[in-house]
């Protein structure tokens, strides 16, 4: 049973655009919008308020630290998880003070971005009551 949410994938990168939205589609039943640079993905999140957000680090016009805080003045409780293929330890940081509710690298196995994924999803989105269900139509 999929998440009846939106969500939205954010990198330049086409490929792994594309990769990121099959995944996400596979988990939520809502719309996944897409953008492709950290600019668009504030104009997006603004008009669409996407429930979870998947936002890679190192983009062109505004990086996703940027759009990530601005996000956050939108909406303090937005859901983002970044993206990146560095995991320096500096943008690890600055992206979880920045309010980031997890992070995962672009190298990681597809699996287990799929359970960082539901893990972020249950812990920030969904109540108990979703998560019983969800948990039983697994």
């Amino acid at each position: 049973m999929a998440y009846d949410i939106n969500a939205m994938v954010v990198d330049d990168d086409d490929h792994v655009r594309t990769f990121l939205v099959v995944l996400v589609r596979k988990l939520i039943s809502g719309t996944v919008f897409e953008a492709r640079n950290g600019l668009e993905a504030v104009e997006v999140y603004e008009a669409e308020r996407p429930a979870i957000v998947l936002l890679d680090v190192n983009m062109p016009l505004m990086d996703g630290l940027e759009a990530l805080t601005r996000m956050r003045q939108i909406n303090p409780d937005a859901v983002v998880i970044m993206i990146t293929s560095l995991a320096m330890r500096r943008v690890v940081e600055d992206a979880l003070a920045a309010g980031a509710a997890n992070f995962i690298r672009k190298d990681t196995p597809k699996a287990q971005m799929v359970e960082i994924i539901k893990e972020t999803i249950a812990s920030d989105l969904i109540s108990d009551e979703e998560q019983a269900a969800h948990g039983a139509d697994s």
